[in-house]
């Protein structure tokens, strides 16, 4: 069950299990499933206003605020600044997802946002990046954005290719196969043309069988072999 808007289109909105997010992002789900939903050990809630009820479904724009968490953690950044940072970036701004927003429109506010934060969690690896170093800042944003596609009208991810550098025709499109990843210009999910090349170790059926080009099961099969 969706929990956003009477606007909010849940078929469009990707479906993923916490196990498909984590590999998305290259975290531990144990450790996703913890800023989804919170620490049971502690007081503390989730990091992210999530589109579902369900604690086992994740949306693409849920998937897109991991990724920017999953970045930020790697830089040593506090699980407690980024909490409180989204939270107080959810009321500013009056959306459910600003770790999803495009830099191009909301940098510099969401860095005032991080440096006020960092400053009262008395965070000093956030203070310095946020308040001092510019440019590192606008380094780990544009690293963040990199393969992302932004809707012009509401600056949230609409589109991601998870792998640009190695397999740049393959999407991850929440309005296509729930979000599942596929070659563009395609319906068919990777895996599906993946796993029936594995069984049928023919390109030219399977293409046939799905109707879909040839290049296509070619990029399906390639990243697949890297991402399993």
């Amino acid at each position: 069950m969706a929990k956003s808007g009477t606007d909010f289109d849940p078929l469009m909105a990707g479906f993923f299990s916490i196990t498909e997010a984590a590999r998305l992002v290259g975290v531990n789900p144990r450790v996703v499933r913890s800023w989804l939903n919170g620490y049971s050990n502690s007081n503390a809630g989730p990091v992210i206003d999530r589109d579902f009820d369900d604690p086992r479904t994740v949306s693409f724009l849920d998937l897109m605020e991991l990724r920017f968490i999953a970045v930020f953690r790697s830089q040593s950044v506090s699980m407690p600044t980024l909490r409180l940072a989204a939270e107080k970036a959810r009321q500013a701004w009056g959306v459910h997802h600003p770790l999803a927003l495009s830099s191009e429109k909301y940098v510099t506010d969401r860095r005032t946002i991080f440096a006020t934060v960092a400053k009262e969690n008395k965070d000093r690896v956030a203070w310095d990046m946020a308040s001092g170093q510019l440019e590192m800042w606008e380094t780990i944003e544009h690293t963040i954005e990199k393969g992302v596609e932004f809707d012009p009208q509401t600056y949230l991810a609409k589109v991601w290719h998870p792998r640009l550098a190695t397999s740049p025709n393959v999407v991850i499109d929440p309005r296509v196969a729930f979000g599942k990843p596929i070659v563009r210009g395609t319906t068919v999910p990777t895996v599906v043309l993946f796993r029936q090349w594995r069984a049928d170790k023919n390109k030219a059926r399977v293409a046939d069988w799905f109707d879909v080009p040839i290049d296509a099961v070619t990029s399906a099969i390639e990243y697949e072999l890297v991402a399993a």
